[in-house]
């Protein structure tokens, strides 16, 4: 039996991985949130808070084992993306316990966020452990339909919770938000429906004052989606998922096509549906009206929630009052720890600390996007540009809808509110993201070993 030789000189070009560089910043990641946790407490008590240990060593122990599973799984993933979310979701614990501290606002949530992030990074691992290889995911493009459709739908059955119906109830678990789920969902359909129809999306169109506008037969999904979000919005009052869902859609189809036609075609149907809708809708009416109106008078006699996020952003000015020497107990009735918590960090960090935070998410959006820009086949790129447009969609409309930018739509910030659909969601999304990261930065494979190559080659090792 011969014995096969492999004496060629060109080999695999080693990329560094950069798992060390994420370890180095995971540890910021962890002692920075410590750090805020004691701030409050000596701020509120004059001591350290009594599960102080308890935060610092569960948050390291997440902290590790998601770091040792991305050395062993996805070695070449982007190594800022687990850093971030894991202080976004450390500061978002301290930001609820803190309020947590104001009686007048309810029971306490910190012990429940943290175990609703904990089944989220229990989920994050199972994501990298399950999903070796991203492309798997476009065999399910119409089954991913059909779930993100029964998620979307499901809440119209159940009761509504201060006017919107985008709740479930489940006996032992509690309250979830399906269409958390169905934002990550719906963008694996969108990923693979324009992975086959985006040629004809792009080149079959007619020129018009100097636009392509598509075929009426192309038009058939940007209908039905534009018709989906106005039955969301009519029927469970839930502008934000609405937006969210539509925008997700001309995001991905612009990317798909290049196509400046279709951004123009869906924000015409977009403002034609909010205003058609805001002239019935009596929830969609007030928060419209709220929002242009901030400092009249509420329904129920009181200061508006607009108005009240307002007065918090300016009692912070540029540094803040403090972590724990805010104002938070005056908040009342406009759930300070989920859709507004963004005046408490407005108010206790001050528009440095508040700029800090939306930084932390402008950093995640853009290397959401720089991987989409990285990955090597057509359907990582447009998932990876869904997942990321989707994020960036929603921390959009939180953080407009606080600052009085755009009228408030009902939705949670990630990692940083109370909500354990939203924090498992996202934690599920980044995995994805970081998935996708680490095929496209991971090296080539070596090539065979060819004689006729040996020929070409002047020097032997």
């Amino acid at each position: 039996m011969s014995v096969v030789t492999n004496t060629t000189t060109i080999g695999a070009i080693e990329a560094p991985s950069r798992r060390n560089t994420e370890l180095i910043l995971l540890a910021f990641a962890v002692i920075i949130p410590v750090f805020a946790y004691a701030n409050v407490g000596l701020a509120k008590d004059g001591t350290l808070p009594t599960g102080m240990l308890g935060y610092g060593v569960g948050l390291t122990l997440l902290a590790g084992i998601t770091h040792l599973m991305m050395r062993k799984f996805a070695k070449y993933a982007d190594p800022l993306m687990l850093p971030i979310a894991t202080l976004l979701n450390g500061l978002g614990l301290v930001f609820i316990w803190r309020l947590d501290q104001e009686p007048s606002l309810g029971k306490a949530m910190a012990p429940n966020q943290l175990m609703w992030s904990t089944v989220g990074v229990a989920l994050f691992l199972a994501v990298l452990l399950v999903l070796k290889d991203h492309r798997v995911l476009q065999r399910y493009t119409y089954i991913s339909m059909v779930v993100a459709l029964v998620l979307l739908i499901l809440p119209m059955f159940f009761p509504g919770v201060n006017g919107a119906k985008i709740w479930i109830s489940i006996p032992g678990v509690g309250s979830l938000q399906p269409g958390e789920f169905a934002k990550i969902i719906i963008a694996i359909f969108f990923a693979g429906y324009l992975m086959v129809k985006r040629d004809a999306l792009a080149l079959a169109s007619r020129r018009f004052m100097g636009m392509y506008l598509p075929r009426g037969r192309d038009l058939g999904p940007i209908l039905a989606i534009w018709a989906l979000s106005l039955m969301i919005l009519i029927f469970e009052t839930d502008l934000g998922t609405s937006l969210l869902f539509f925008g997700l859609f001309v995001i991905m189809l612009y990317v798909a096509t290049e196509r400046t036609s279709w951004v123009v075609f869906g924000l015409t149907l977009s403002a034609a549906g909010a205003v058609g809708v805001a002239s019935f809708a009596s929830h969609v009416q007030t928060r419209v009206h709220n929002w242009l109106n901030p400092l009249e008078l509420a329904s129920n006699g009181g200061v508006t929630e607009t108005a009240q996020a307002m007065f918090s952003f300016g009692s912070g000015g540029l540094f803040g009052s403090g972590l724990g020497q805010g104002y938070s107990k005056f908040i009342l009735g406009i759930a300070p720890k989920s859709d507004y918590i963004l005046a408490t960090v407005g108010e206790e960090l001050g528009l440095t600390g508040l700029m800090a935070i939306i930084l932390l998410y402008g950093l995640l959006i853009e290397r959401g996007i720089r991987t989409a820009l990285a990955a090597r086949d057509p359907f990582g790129k447009l998932l990876a540009i869904g997942l990321s447009g989707a994020f960036a969609l929603q921390v959009f409309v939180v953080a407009g809808g606080v600052t009085g930018l755009i009228p408030l739509t009902g939705m949670t910030m990630p990692f940083l509110a109370q909500g354990g659909s939203s924090v498992i969601a996202n934690w599920a999304l980044v995995a994805i993201l970081l998935r996708i990261s680490d095929t496209a930065r991971r090296p080539a494979p070596a090539p065979a070993p060819s004689p006729d190559a040996e020929m070409t080659q002047v020097v032997r090792p």
